[in-house]
């Protein structure tokens, strides 16, 4: 993968701006995966229910969702740099409003900070891919993005792991049972005591995205290539869903979004069970699940790179329905285990999942040409589906028990319908590629 076949056109090396914006990719993987156990410690720490935890997941891809679309005007009026650079100053804004919502005491202050965060994340994205797939030819695109889509886990990886070392093992090790049976002065010194520790890692990343702001903003950077910056919206929208492989491509990312997300979060209510039912305190099967989950992102990295690899022998379709059939029976192995061959399973889930967003995202905008700021807003709106997804496994999850089955592991049914629709659309476009 030599960097005069990806990362040039017409002679242009795009190296430095492509090392640029990957980091970005890093930086909103950071975010995702630092929030993600941050629906089972603002569960605790407000002595709430898992669906209202869950909320943490609304707030932060509802902001992918509001924001998808103003972003792709504001990349069309302007430039891609421009659309990084205003997505950074959001994120940057987002992490620092933790400190004022500490200061309230309250939970719901904490999910404005989370929507505005994710108001920037969605520039970014909307900004970035469509980005990476410019700064080369349009044949190597999808590899181009599966490449530059790699560094993104790197960065989840990092957030899992402050994540599990400077919040949840810091927190309190009280768990659920005793901090509800505290009087309200001893909550609330609880409470601040905790949220003191959370919002940390918070605010420092929002000093280094301040950084990168400035770095990208000195930058010489690659200029949009539109002839026009007219912008027709809804004769534009008509025009991509108009396309077969884009519609079905929207539907289809909204339910991967789900998967990862369900599988990412969840992850510590299901090993939170196994090791508990084995005499394991709360706090430390919590810990322990999340070190699960950190493997499980480790696997989802090294299979990214070796799936990037792949692409060039295999139709992008091709082999993310392979991948989407054997995620699928993974997650079988997720719902019927209750044992530890079940925390398995849902690991390996993770090598299966690792193709699907770039892989997705690069078979939708193809051939969209001019068009693909708005494709890639659509896309990005269909990150939707990690906010709607993991509230209704969530209120499975609270069920606690269904008939004798732990509800935990009834809940993944969820993921194993969003693995269905994944496999027909990559059978779909790799029977298209195959006839044309």
């Amino acid at each position: 993968m030599s960097n005069k076949s990806i990362l040039s056109k017409n002679g242009v090396s795009y190296l430095i701006p492509f090392i640029l914006v990957t980091f970005c990719f890093a930086l909103w993987g950071f975010a995702n995966d630092i929030t993600n156990p941050m629906v089972k410690a603002f569960s605790k720490i407000f002595r709430t229910s898992v669906t209202e935890g869950a909320l943490v997941q609304v707030a932060f891809y509802g902001g992918y969702f509001a924001m998808a679309f103003p972003a792709a005007i504001f990349i069309r009026k302007y430039s891609y740099k421009a659309g990084i650079l205003m997505g950074l100053g959001l994120y940057a804004i987002g992490a620092f409003l933790f400190f004022p919502a500490k200061m309230t005491g309250n939970y719901y202050p904490f999910l404005i900070a989370y929507f505005i965060l994710t108001c920037g994340l969605s520039f970014l994205e909307t900004s970035a891919n469509p980005y990476i797939l410019s700064m080369g030819t349009e044949d190597t695109s999808t590899q181009r993005l599966n490449f530059a889509q790699s560094f993104n886990p790197m960065g989840s990886l990092m957030g899992m792991f402050i994540a599990m070392n400077f919040i949840q093992a810091k927190l309190d090790p009280m768990d659920s049972v005793q901090r509800a049976a505290l009087d309200t002065s001893q909550f609330e010194t609880l409470k601040n005591a905790d949220l003191g520790i959370l919002i940390k890692p918070y605010l420092i990343i929002g000093g280094v995205i301040v950084m990168m702001l400035l770095l990208i903003f000195f930058m010489n950077m690659p200029k949009n290539e539109d002839k026009s910056h007219e912008i027709h919206f809804v004769a534009t929208l008509k025009r991509i869903f108009s396309l077969k492989h884009y519609r079905e491509g929207v539907i289809a990312q909204f339910f991967y979004v789900g998967v990862q997300i369900m599988c990412w979060t969840f992850i510590i209510q299901y090993g939170t069970r196994i090791f508990m039912e084995r005499g394991m305190a709360e706090k430390e099967a919590e810990v322990l699940s999340q070190t699960y989950n950190i493997v499980a992102m480790i696997v989802f990295c090294c299979s990214r790179f070796i799936c990037t690899y792949l692409l060039k022998f295999l139709n992008p379709g091709k082999l993310l329905m392979i991948l989407a059939i054997a995620g699928g029976c993974l997650t079988l192995g997720v719902i019927g285990c209750r044992d530890i061959y079940g925390l398995y399973c849902l690991v390996g889930v993770s090598a299966c999942m690792s193709l699907m967003f770039p892989t997705i995202y690069g078979i939708a905008l193809k051939g969209l040409g001019e068009d693909a700021k708005f494709g890639a807003a659509g896309l990005i709106m269909s990150i939707l589906g990690g906010s709607v997804l993991p509230p209704l496994q969530a209120l499975i999850i609270d069920l606690k028990d269904v008939s004798g089955f732990p509800a935990v592991n009834l809940s993944f049914i969820l993921p194993l319908i969003c693995f269905v629709v994944i496999t027909l659309y990559g059978l779909s476009t790799y029977k298209t590629a195959r006839n044309n």
